[in-house]
């Protein structure tokens, strides 16, 4: 049976324009796909549903869950008799669309202390004020340019509905027709969701451009040497377009963390073009186009291959993590380097076959150098100099890289200590570094829709509340209701971080006198009493209750304690026997997510560890084919020491960042061991073999990563903080994977070669290679 890569090149070379033609339907396909990629946010993209803790979250969220939106109006004076009777007559409209069951504000408190009308006069208006509780004044009417009225939605609705009743809403502001000087802001969840969603469209179209630009820049910068210089950033921009429609075609939707995939996988792809495209342009030079091409996809393929499914591995271990958005993220970073690696593999030869590539007339006599300089598995000619120079800036850089190798082989056991004592101090400060759970330091923070959320905590208090779901056989037991009212009275008196509680035992206890029902009697006739879409807000059946938790405003790891102290309290308070009662709501995922990230950052990095082991040995079928991740280990724990030393947090993006890591250092150091091996066979003894590896590819590994460092650099353009704090580090982790490529694989492998094969050390059969 024929080789693939053989199968592609014969296509390729007898039937150019046909393999192109089927090329460019693809794309189509793909571009239809793409019509179909969507945006989201919500619990889905922090907690798997399948899990217990997202099944609990999303059976309450469909069951009782609604988001509040908050219509915010401002004047120089709110309490102006004309403004009041335009917020009443809004809020009257407001409550006629679909899917708003009720709409409350300052409006109603003052008709309720008038008799159930609105002031005429601002004497009316001013004595209600003073006669209502402060407390309750204030939350509505924090000052006297400024009420914010509360559109209450039906329990359940799909984040799309919510979508449609914000837009609907502002239809009727736009409509409503203010008085002068009274502006009207829609804020809350479902408004913050929504920006957040434009947002994340307009940061991914700046992130995709400035990654273009940027390897426009640096292909005409490093890569200038063959024809058709921006022949990769084609390349790399369909496979951006094949990643895209696959995501479509397969419903991978895009997160605020998936947005950082394309940046990272422009910046790896163009690796894989430059290779391919490099490879031909040096076979070109020294055969004929046919044998150019073949050469190119049967010799260059495979081996572009394995470092493309180094990468891969990865990228595939987050899958495996347990925050969703982590996981689509790995997924379509892996969808993309193999879409790139696939348009490479194509695009590259159908073109030169159809444009009958040449390559461009070498200046000098560094035809051939050129061509290896830039192509990683390199070629049989080494760099030399043109008689009578005194060699170009790369043979400079080259022949110091060899000398350095040389020397860090011939010393290898000083430099490892000193790598991994840095390395085992990163691992301790890694533990140091803050986690950052709260979804609003993730996102622009001149988002408008997060800048009227935190005017609205500030008037307000906290609108968000710790639920606590309670299960039994018959939850409207006059038992079971006593121990809802005791537990719910025990919080408030005993955690100064709750202000209240609402519960169906509260309502009860409201539409009876003020006095809990205790028979069974008495709770059917106050149940009777409730209004059925209040009632549904705690109450699913006779089978299962909700606890809802007012608090103050706490931050993430505040939010965290105050779950577990009501987990120990539920413990301490035994329900009745039959009764269970947990913790959920979209609070208590945020605070697990601390867990989740710290969590799964580690076993992402220890998965991607054992993938890629795994990978290689089944590759190479040898002991020393662990040596491409010893250097790893090492940039793993400097990177913990660089997020600790420039004060980052590790967030849901940034806990990718061992395995990505793993990924993207595996693709150099693989390298370097391939071509040491190459070496060694031709006959070289270990430490010559060394230095000529380093010298002959160092060149084309820091040109690799230049380039993908130039794509990665876009990541920190984003207005979103989780996507430019995870470009910090990503930059960064390339240039600590170039070091440990050139600088401490020559010692692990003089090292691990020298115990395996004490005779192939044996400096003396052959002189070091000439600087």
């Amino acid at each position: 049976m024929k080789n693939p890569y053989e199968w592609l090149a014969d296509r390729i070379i007898a039937h150019p324009r046909i393999v192109g033609a089927v090329a460019v339907i693809v794309v189509v396909i793909a571009l239809y796909g793409l019509t179909l990629v969507t945006m989201e946010t919500g619990s889905g993209t922090y907690i798997d549903k399948a899990t217990p803790r997202g099944a609990t979250l999303t059976h309450y969220t469909d069951t009782y869950g609604s988001d509040a939106i908050m219509v915010i109006f401002e004047s120089d004076d709110i309490t102006d008799t004309g403004s009041l009777q335009y917020i009443e007559r809004l809020q009257r409209d407001l409550s006629d669309e679909r899917y708003v069951t009720g709409v409350s504000g300052i409006v109603d408190l003052l008709m309720q202390g008038n008799g159930g009308t609105l002031p005429q006069s601002a004497a009316e208006v001013n004595h209600i004020i003073e006669q209502a509780p402060a407390e309750l004044v204030s939350r509505y009417m924090p000052s006297r340019m400024m009420t914010i009225s509360v559109v209450t939605l039906q329990p359940g609705i799909s984040k799309d509905r919510q979508e449609e009743v914000l837009n609907t809403l502002r239809d009727v502001i736009a409509s409503s027709d203010p008085p002068p000087g009274i502006t009207v802001t829609l804020s809350g969840s479902p408004a913050f969701s929504q920006e957040m969603k434009q947002e994340m469209g307009a940061s991914m179209g700046v992130l995709i451009m400035a990654a273009m630009v940027l390897m426009v820049v640096a292909v005409m910068t490093l890569f200038n040497h063959v024809r058709y210089t921006l022949l990769p950033v084609v390349v790399v921009a369909t496979g951006l377009i094949l990643t895209f429609g696959v995501m479509g075609l397969s419903g991978i939707s895009i997160s605020m963390v998936v947005i950082g995939a394309f940046p990272v996988l422009i910046g790896i792809g163009i690796d894989y073009a430059i290779q391919i495209h490099s490879r031909l342009d040096e076979e070109a030079r020294k055969s004929t186009l046919p044998d150019a091409i073949r050469t190119t996809v049967t010799k260059a393929g495979p081996a572009v291959l394995i470092a493309m499914l180094a990468t891969s591995m990865g990228f595939i271990a987050m899958k495996f993590g347990p925050i969703p958005m982590v996981g689509d993220f790995g997924i379509t970073c892996t969808i993309g380097v193999v879409s790139c690696y696939l348009a490479a593999l194509v695009i590259i030869p159908v073109f030169a076959m159809i444009i009958r590539y040449r390559p461009k007339t070498p200046k000098g006599k560094l035809d051939d150098v050129s061509a290896c300089e830039l192509e990683w598995k390199g070629c049989d000619v080494p760099p030399v100099h043109q008689e009578g120079s005194r060699g170009t800036f790369i043979e400079k850089y080259d022949a110091f890289l060899g000398r350095v190798a040389y020397r860090i082989a011939k010393n290898p056991v000083p430099v490892l200590i000193f790598v991994f004592l840095v390395a085992i101090i990163g691992f301790s400060l890694d533990n140091e570094v803050p986690i950052s759970a709260d979804e609003k330091t993730f996102v622009p923070p001149d988002m408008p829709a997060l800048q009227y959320m935190n005017k609205m905590t500030r008037t307000m208090g906290s609108t968000s509340t710790i639920p606590v779901m309670v299960s039994s056989g018959n939850v409207l037991d006059p038992v079971t209701v006593k121990w809802i009212n005791d537990f719910g009275e025990y919080e408030v008196s005993h955690n100064d971080k709750v202000t209240g509680v609402t519960s169906i035992a509260t309502l009860l206890a409201r539409y009876n006198n003020g006095v809990l029902p205790s028979t069974e009697d008495e709770i059917r006739q106050a149940l009777a009493r409730i209004p059925d879409g209040t009632k549904k807000r705690y109450l699913n059946g006779n089978i299962e209750a909700v606890l809802e938790f007012s608090t103050v405003d706490l931050e993430i790891g505040q939010a965290r304690s105050q779950i577990e102290l009501i987990r120990d309290d539920v413990k301490w308070n035994t329900p009745p026997p039959g009764v269970t009662a947990r913790v959920t709501g979209m609070t208590e995922m945020f605070a697990a997510l601390m867990d989740d990230i710290k969590n799964s950052k580690t076993t992402m990095t220890l998965l991607g560890f054992g993938f890629i082991l795994g990978f290689l040995l089944l590759a190479y079928r040898r002991f020393h084919a662990v040596s491409p991740l010893l250097p790893i280990v090492a940039i793993v724990g400097w990177n913990g020491a660089i997020m600790y030393l420039l004060g980052l947090d590790y967030t849901p993006l940034t806990a990718v960042l061992g395995s990505m890591t793993i990924g993207v250092a595996s693709e150099y150091t693989v390298l370097i061991m391939e071509r040491v091996d190459e070496e060694m066979a031709r006959g070289l003894d270990l430490y010559t073999a060394i230095q000529t590896s380093v010298q002959k590819i160092g060149t084309a590994i820091t040109v690799s990563g230049l380039t993908t460092v130039f794509g990665f650099s876009a990541l920190i353009l984003s207005a979103f903080n989780i996507v430019s704090n995870f470009g910090i580090t990503t930059v960064i982790t390339v240039g600590f994977s170039l070091m440990g490529a050139i600088l401490i694989m020559p010692a692990v492998i003089a090292l691990l070669y020298r115990a395996g094969h004490p005779a192939a050390s044996d400096a003396g059969k052959s002189a070091p290679a000439a600087e």
